[in-house]
């Protein structure tokens, strides 16, 4: 997945990176939600959709990951019309006060779910999901998702139907067939 990556407060140049971890620790809820608001209408209306928003910390340094798609997948291009579209207006808000790096890309293959909208959109399909506390002695599960509300899911593995409640969820994501 390609990303546009600059600095706040460095040169508006741009550097392309190839973005392989998905790790880090959440900081911000709160920031993530503000952003999210201020950005949607404005990636809306340049043809995509905003998927998701990260704030996170990696090592010394702040991230702020703006996700989009649209149906025919995002390229190269697509994230840098974002990036353009977006840097002026996250400086103006002036939402994060420490310095952060911008990524914009796309959700990828396998897409991260934490939304009720990534969920329901996978009703049917087959994800992964990490636990928290092991059920049936696993951590980490796979299985066709049946159902979703905001206490839980409802997998399918091998005809047997498992609940599992949203807040043991630590991660769950698409499943990709390679």
């Amino acid at each position: 997945m390609t990303i546009i990556k600059y600095k706040k407060g460095e040169s508006k140049s741009h550097s392309l990176i190839l973005f392989i971890k998905n790790g880090g620790e959440i900081l911000s809820s709160n920031i993530e939600t503000k952003v999210e608001k201020l950005l949607e209408n404005i990636i809306n209306n340049i043809g995509y959709d905003l998927y998701d928003v990260f704030y996170v910390k990696e090592g010394k340094d702040y991230f702020l990951r703006i996700v989009i798609d649209k149906p025919e997948g995002i390229d190269i291009d697509d994230c840098e019309k974002v990036n353009n579209a977006i840097n002026d207006i996250l400086d103006e808000a002036d939402y994060i006060k420490d310095q952060y790096f911008l990524e914009v890309s796309s959700p990828g293959l396998e897409r991260t779910l934490r939304k009720e909208k990534h969920f329901l959109t996978q009703i049917g399909n087959d994800i992964s999901v990490k636990l928290f506390k092991a059920i049936d002695k696993q951590k980490e599960i796979q299985g066709t998702l049946k159902a979703y509300n905001e206490n839980g899911i409802v997998l399918v593995i091998d005809e047997k139907e498992i609940n599992i409640e949203s807040s043991n969820i630590a991660l769950a994501k698409t499943v990709f067939e390679w």
